[in-house]
């Protein structure tokens, strides 16, 4: 099997590294494929494949597409896509457009809340100030002492219907989907288990989502607990869904999984790295 590590995050967006220092951790922890999926921005990318190419790993070029599907929040990664790609990059500098606003309005209903200066602060994480999300403002919260930890940040202010949640009309999916497609990518739902969905509005997710084009589902992730592997693994065989492995790296001290520490896929599926020509022996 292959040390792969499909969904990853860096300075460009929320991560905590540099995307050519994400690399070398990557590669110093035996990972020989790692995506880089930023959300809604490739920036990084250019520096992250120099760093792949010095440490001898392959970088697979990707992002994650933020998208409201039926008032939720949902995140469409895009494995090998084309950052070059003109469709793809005027759909994603348009989601990015919201985000300041967005910012400015949950720093407003914290202040109400009694936490005061979270702009700013939030802003002192941002490697990218146009890429201003809910993880910065969770790291400033742990910094002022108002909670212990990002997971606590996001289960009382900042998660979905939280005092401190801004909803926000990202893309659509059908344009997500289509934007990852029409750059040669594979279109990938990431950790479904993430979201405030029944079971009958995660086989509408699956279905519609297959139907317009996409092509799996993230099986594997920090997101999941381990019962919940074979739980989207059965939905992936039901859809005919191939099936995806990423830990969502954040940084060492937030992510449940380091790079390089992935559990292997439940066995039956198939392996979404068969698309990326990766299903090859060491």
């Amino acid at each position: 099997m292959i040390n792969l590590d499909l969904h990853s995050h860096s300075t460009c967006s929320d991560g905590a590294l540099a995307p050519e220092n994400l690399v070398a951790r990557a590669a110093q922890r035996g990972v020989e494929v790692l995506a880089l999926t930023d959300h809604d921005d490739t920036g990084g990318l250019a520096a992250a494949r120099n760093a792949a190419l010095e440490h001898g790993i392959t970088l697979i070029d990707g992002v994650e597409i933020s998208v409201t599907w039926h008032g939720r929040t949902v995140h469409i990664v895009g494995l090998g896509i084309d950052p070059r790609e003109a469709a793809l990059q005027t759909g994603l500098a348009a989601t990015r457009s919201g985000r300041n606003g967005r910012a400015r309005r949950m720093a407003a209903e914290l202040e109400k809340l009694g936490i005061p200066d979270s702009l700013e602060g939030a802003g002192r994480f941002a490697g990218n100030p146009s890429m201003l999300g809910r993880t910065h403002f969770a790291r400033y919260l742990v910094q002022q002492g108002v909670v212990k930890d990002i997971n606590t940040a996001f289960r009382r202010f900042l998660g979905d219907g939280k005092p401190g949640y801004v909803p926000h009309q990202w893309a659509i999916l059908e344009d997500a989907v289509r934007w990852i497609n029409g750059s040669g990518g594979v279109a990938v739902i990431a950790h479904p288990g993430r979201y405030p969905l029944d079971a009958a509005q995660m086989r509408a997710l699956l279905a519609e989502f297959r139907d317009l084009g996409g092509a799996a589902i993230e099986v594997v992730s920090s997101s999941h607990r381990p019962h919940q592997y074979e739980e989207f693994a059965a939905l992936a065989r039901q859809f005919g869904l191939a099936a995806s492995a990423g830990s969502d790296f954040h940084s060492p001290e937030e992510s449940r999984h380091d790079l390089g520490s992935l559990p292997a896929l439940p066995a039956g599926l198939t392996p979404v790295w068969d698309a990326l020509n990766l299903n090859r022996p060491h």
